[in-house]
């Protein structure tokens, strides 16, 4: 991947930089939880936005196999022309509606954003006629509209559908799980036809991309609403390269291309995502020819590179796998317990293992993937020596049964994660080991996310979120003490002065520089408190029928699929 050689990223105007003049909600496939951004981006932060639960919910259980399905899956052989693909996902999203989650990092497929991201994590227009440009003193973000372009339904887009979009996310009768998220924006007007202008509570840096947010027509958003009863959810009417053509919920749902689509008609024309439960079943089914492509987890994804016919595809991630450690528990809110299981882990030995190789080991949630913000020396040495000392000094005595305790609190927790996801699972059980070796016992529980959510303030959870695109979207919500407790942002209420103000500087300026050393600040004050302990950056391995081209390397975000992932820009494929 390209990446800037400054913090200010490609493609933001100069003013924006200090310099003087990602299908979304879509199917994330990954590992075992191909799921849609509005699902599991609802449930979990990205960890760009957590609170998505209230409309999300994993809907495992009507995953059906093809015996059982009504509807057949289409070959995939690209068809008689080469322009359908099929695709396999575990789950399905819950919804289709952007304000509710779906497409929030871009690239959903359906809807287009203002601006979208590139694969060097610079910036272009596509709703918008050019980059948003931001007043001197960054309180208000000007942008110009693009012209003749329609909705699928053939209503012309325009500035109203921009403002009505924006006011319903920020306006409560609606009920946007994304609100807090956009806590800065404090209005949107219409300046003319074709210009908008936002206006912030505060100077906030990364404001253009959040512009990636997809744009609904104002029509579907003029009776304000909850909008888990909006339309648009089922039926989607957007602006971009394709359209909901069919959706046999637990079955799978059909993609047809828009072929009035302002920036290039698609060349597949017709995508069918089927629905396809377990890892196993979904490699195997790949294997037997039904599918175009599918992620798989790194363990399954290997046994295809010498498959004949097909692709293996691994790209880097800013997806980091963290152990979200409670504050109100008597063991995981204790310092010395925390700090001792950063040293106890064994990070690379969980790249390894769980990952097969594919990965990086993660000590805070920004990533090597942004250069200009990562500090290389925030990082802990696997040392189970020091480890033990610290919980010794801790007043952690080790028992005759290997557990230690305090107090007569036994060192002992519980750590949750998602039952269906294999790579989680693998390093959760990595982690009991590690955690074990120092005399912390900790027990396991693979759980649905309705079974989660409501014992977040009392257990552990391995969780992961991240997006390469700027470090406030990766690390605000999760480290901040405004978002303790709130859902999955920062379920563990983690607090700390020192990382509360370093992530406030890096926000609110502007300048490069100020920028790079507020994050690296914010991570040498987190590494030594810290909240969690941050395992991996996993490599997103997917399989791919080799008839395909178009394939643009990228480092994703979180949230993946025909968001990201190897589809991310699958309105510019074609069959070879």
């Amino acid at each position: 991947m390209l990446t800037p050689p400054s913090s200010c990223r490609p493609g933001l105007p100069a003013k924006a930089c200090g310099r003087p003049e990602t299908w979304q909600g879509q199917f994330v496939f990954a590992n075992s939880r191909l799921v849609a951004n509005g699902l599991q981006q609802s449930l979990e932060s990205r960890f760009v936005s957590p609170r998505r639960a209230l409309v999300a919910v994993l809907l495992g259980s009507a995953v059906l196999a093809t015996a059982c399905t009504t509807t057949a899956t289409p070959a995939a052989d690209g068809g008689k022309d080469g322009t359908s693909m099929v695709l396999a996902a575990a789950q399905e999203p819950s919804t289709l509606n952007p304000l509710l989650g779906y497409g929030e990092q871009g690239a959903s497929k359906i809807y287009d954003g203002l601006v979208e991201h590139q694969a060097d994590r610079s910036l272009r227009p596509l709703l918008a006629a050019e980059l948003p440009e931001p007043s001197a003193d960054g309180k208000s973000w000007t942008v110009k509209l693009r012209g003749n372009v329609k909705f699928s339904d053939g209503s012309p887009f325009g500035a109203e559908d921009v403002v009505a979009t924006y006011r319903a996310l920020l306006d409560p009768a609606f009920a946007s799980p994304l609100r807090d998220s956009f806590g800065m924006l404090a209005s949107v007007d219409q300046v003319d036809a074709t210009t908008v202008r936002f206006t912030l509570a505060y100077p906030y840096a990364p404001f253009p991309d959040k512009l990636v947010l997809g744009i609904a027509p104002r029509a579907a958003l003029a009776k304000p609403a909850p909008l888990a009863g909006n339309e648009l959810g089922t039926k989607p009417v957007g602006t971009g390269p394709y359209k909901l053509a069919d959706w046999h919920k637990g079955e799978q749902l059909v993609l047809q291309a828009n072929d009035s689509y302002f920036d290039g008609a698609p060349k597949i024309k017709k995508i069918t995502v089927i629905f396809a439960g377990a890892d196993s079943a979904r490699a195997q089914r790949m294997q037997a020819g039904e599918f175009d492509g599918t992620m798989l987890p790194p363990t399954l994804a290997k046994n295809f590179d010498k498959a004949t016919g097909m692709r293996v595809i691994s790209q880097r991630s800013a997806e980091y796998q963290t152990v979200e450690l409670p504050t109100k528990n008597a063991v995981t809110g204790d310092k010395a317990v925390r700090l001792a299981l950063n040293y106890a882990v064994n990070r690379q030995s969980m790249v390894d293992g769980a990952l097969a190789g594919h990965g990086s080991p993660a000590y805070t949630p920004i990533p090597e993937a942004m250069p200009e913000f990562f500090e290389p020396t925030a990082k802990f040495r696997y040392d189970k020596a020091e480890a033990a000392r610290l919980l010794d000094q801790g007043g952690w005595a080790l028992g005759q049964d290997g557990v230690r305790a305090r107090g007569g609190v036994p060192a002992r927790f519980t750590l949750m994660y998602p039952v269906d996801d294999t790579v989680r699972q693998g390093l959760a059980t990595s982690f009991v080991a590690d955690a074990k070796a120092v005399g912390i016992d900790v027990q396991l529980a693979g759980l649905a996310w309705p079974a989660i959510k409501p014992r977040l303030a009392d257990d552990a959870l391995l969780l992961a979120g991240g997006t390469p695109f700027d470090p406030d979207l990766t690390a605000y919500e999760l480290l901040h003490s405004s978002f303790a407790g709130k859902g999955f942002a920062n379920p563990g209420s983690y607090a700390d002065p020192q990382v509360d103000a370093a992530l406030d500087a890096g926000r609110r300026t502007t300048d490069p520089a100020q920028r790079a050393a507020a994050y690296k600040q914010a991570q040498r004050a987190y590494v030594a408190d810290p909240g969690m302990v941050f395992l991996a950056f996993p490599d997103h391995t997917s399989v791919v029928r080799d008839n395909w081209t178009g394939y643009q390397d990228v480092v994703d975000p979180h949230t993946h699929g025909l968001t990201w992932g190897p589809w991310w820009n699958v309105q510019k494929w074609s069959n070879k």
